[in-house]
């Protein structure tokens, strides 16, 4: 998927049902120039603040499933109002833009927009909301059973141990013991450890290409 501009009226698209209403009226607002992208492996969304040639932009990737692209519009969004509140002078995640995150989603809570499992890993998460929605683990295991297509991908966590993986850079890896919270893994070329998340998404070497 090309980068391209989104009519507000198409991003409902996007969107879960009943979504749309809630959350336009910021983006026309701050006449933000919205952006959906392709999917790339280190973010999901992206906020850029005004400067002097351009306003609000926000990114976020096409190939999210509704729950994820919303929870990702809205914390790009919740940047936008930290940065319109506060300036430079509070840290980007810190406890100012989780407070605002908390607040621009309680709308969608309660309110039928997100089924019940989502709705439950949102609560837990927005308690204390990290970087990113994807730094949290049980919240992506539940989005996870949303996605359109997850082209071969499995989790860490979900591979046999012993059993090889290639991950999204093309590294041939063997799934050792878990270790605490993440799993030793070997790499087959350089005989290195490494430790990975659970639920970071792999391809089994039999599906690789």
């Amino acid at each position: 998927m090309p980068h391209q501009e989104v009519p507000l009226p198409a991003l409902a698209e996007y969107l879960p049902e009943g979504a749309y209403a809630k959350i336009a009226p910021y983006l026309i607002d701050h006449k933000v120039h919205l952006t959906i992208t392709r999917q790339r492996q280190s973010v999901l969304g992206d906020y850029r603040h005004p400067d002097h040639w351009q306003g609000h932009r926000i990114t976020v990737n096409g190939n999210l499933n509704p729950y994820n692209f919303l929870l990702t519009l809205v914390h790009e969004i919740a940047h936008l109002v930290a940065f319109t509140r506060y300036g430079h002078s509070v840290s980007p995640h810190g406890r100012e833009w989780k407070a605002i995150y908390r607040e621009l989603l309680s709308p969608f809570l309660g309110c039928g927009c997100l089924p019940s499992d989502v709705e439950a890993a949102v609560r837990s998460y927005i308690k204390n909301p990290r970087a990113a929605s994807c730094s949290d683990d049980e919240l992506i295991r539940v989005l996870r059973r949303y996605d359109r297509d997850n082209h071969g991908r499995v989790l860490v966590e979900e591979m046999p141990e012993g059993a090889l993986f290639r991950t999204p850079d093309g590294r041939i890896f063997r799934r050792m013991q878990r270790l605490r919270k993440r799993y030793h893994c070997i790499e087959v070329k350089t005989k290195k450890a490494y430790l990975f998340s659970p639920v970071y998404e792999v391809i089994p070497l039999d599906q690789a290409t």
